[in-house]
């Protein structure tokens, strides 16, 4: 199953920096990468920047290929 295209790049955070992502991350039930994602979103809406919203994660089983034999 292909992965949705998203863009990857690295970060090189502090630490400290981290660890309290991490801490945020579970409270919310999220991954490090999700909470980074949200943060930044919640970050550019102060500012005014408007963003389409995110596809929401697929969930279970794709779909069967109909066959046509």
């Amino acid at each position: 199953m292909p992965a949705p295209s998203k863009k990857s790049f690295p970060l090189r955070l502090d630490p400290a920096l981290y660890a309290a992502l991490e801490r945020a991350a579970a409270a919310d039930f999220r991954s490090v990468n999700a909470q980074v994602e949200v943060l930044l979103r919640e970050a550019l809406a102060r500012r005014g920047i408007k963003l389409a919203p995110a596809d929401p994660p697929r969930r279970g089983r794709p779909p069967k290929e109909q066959s046509d034999a």
